[in-house]
């Protein structure tokens, strides 16, 4: 419950208006709730149209350096008093020319690295919006399921705002995303299972009274949650000087990063803050062949989402059953874009790739979005000649495992000159 920006100029008034089914349309008061009571559909923050195109690009120019300069188009924070907050977002746009020759593309690639947040993955966004939120309805603990990141994100939350905190992570976890979580003091629990698993229990968890007073950011305050994610949309757009690019390209374990992306660019159009791309933009999606329920379902040309169980290296996108799914479809079909998915060796390649281009040490995710898009090049899926942003979501270090057998020392030498020049680092001995 940190604040450490002053308050905007003139008293922003929140925007939002009401929670939304995504299947039914029915509508609800702004509360913890996640399910529809009419036809059990998610639920999702709609705004009032107005309050959106109220807002400036002069008005978020003016606002703090971190994603509550888009605290006018969020629904939750306006007053910095109320905000749990490690401040995150405006992380690096990087400008990609050499991961673009490499894949053969001819326009303008950035980079769009998340990992540069104060946790290193994007999660920081969505856990910031939600814990606002969740502070705003009473809850005095937070929670969560997590593949990892999130874990991270709100055991640091937790820690700076004074909150006590209980996450629940699978038993098999990477270690650097264990250590990076349980530093902070919070409660970490590991559960026996998948992701999935460990998801189902925390639903259950929180009909019960014990935990009646905890905000499960992706549970009961989850339509708040996801709309962090919209950020990652705003920034892009603004980095590019209040332009939209005409393809992006996203991993997607539940498949809400790429609806709130997506959303977010709608939304910047229908508030007049941007004009869309020529022919619009195209909306492209990264999976791991471990774990690609989505885009087997956008190859089989079918809505419904095949539940699997999870293996391989990208453990933070290893959702089984993506609970957006339907709507990542939805929103790649009507942009024109397409899914991939690529298996571990490729992962790997695509780490590698992404570092010795752009000086950016992705896990595990970035590694699919960067060997994902150039599969998407060589399929014919993606313009080679429309400008392009790839998005990568974590550290590098948080998955130092992926790659550890595979990099190293290049030369072992002793102490002296002699050595150097045997070993060719001074030219021919």
């Amino acid at each position: 419950m940190t604040v450490t920006t002053p308050a905007p100029a003139r008293a922003i008034d929140n925007p939002a208006r009401a929670l939304v089914c995504r299947g039914c349309g029915s509508e609800f008061p702004l509360a913890p709730q996640h399910a529809c009571w009419q036809c059990f559909g998610p639920l999702e923050v709609a705004y009032h149209p107005d309050a959106l195109r109220s807002v400036t690009r002069e008005q978020i120019a003016a606002g703090p350096p971190n994603l509550w300069r888009y605290a006018g188009l969020l629904p939750a924070g306006q007053d910095p008093a109320t905000r749990v907050t490690l401040d995150p977002g405006l992380t690096p746009l990087v400008r990609a020319d050499a991961l673009a020759a490499e894949v053969g593309l001819r326009a303008r690639l950035w980079v769009k690295d998340d990992s540069a947040n104060p946790t290193h993955s994007f999660k920081d966004r969505v856990v910031s919006v939600a814990l606002t939120a969740a502070r705003a309805f009473g809850f005095t603990r937070v929670a969560c399921a997590s593949t990892g990141n999130l874990a991270n994100s709100v055991a640091a939350h937790a820690a700076r705002a004074g909150l006590p905190s209980v996450v629940f992570i699978p038993a098999d976890l990477e270690p650097g995303k264990v250590v990076t979580t349980a530093v902070y003091g919070g409660d970490v629990v590991a559960v026996d299972g998948s992701y999935d698993d460990v998801n189902r229990l925390c639903g259950e968890l929180v009909e019960t009274d014990e935990f009646e007073d905890t905000a499960f950011v992706n549970v009961n305050v989850r339509p708040f949650y996801a709309e962090g994610s919209r950020t990652l949309g705003f920034e892009v757009a603004e980095q590019l000087g209040w332009r939209i690019p005409a393809q992006v390209v996203i991993p997607m374990a539940s498949g809400e990063l790429l609806t709130k992306v997506d959303k977010a660019f709608t939304e910047l159009v229908a508030a007049g803050l941007v004009e869309p791309p020529d022919g619009g933009w195209r909306v492209f999606g990264a999976q791991a062949a471990g774990c690609n329920p989505i885009v087997a379902a956008l190859h089989a040309g079918v809505d419904e989402i095949a539940p699997v169980k999870p293996t391989g290296i990208a453990k933070s996108l290893n959702i089984g059953d993506p609970a957006a799914g339907r709507y990542a479809l939805a929103a790649v079909r009507r942009t024109g874009g397409w899914m991939e998915y690529v298996d571990d060796d490729e992962i790997r390649d695509g780490i590698r790739l992404l570092g010795r281009t752009t000086g950016i040490f992705a896990e595990t995710a970035g590694g699919v979005t960067a060997a994902v898009l150039g599969k998407l090049v060589r399929t014919g899926r993606l313009d080679p000649d429309a400008e392009t942003v790839v998005f990568n979501t974590g550290e590098g270090l948080k998955t130092i495992e992926a790659v550890s057998s595979l990099v190293g020392p290049t030369h072992r030498v002793a102490p002296s000159l002699r050595a150097a020049r045997e070993a060719g680092l001074l030219g021919r001995a």
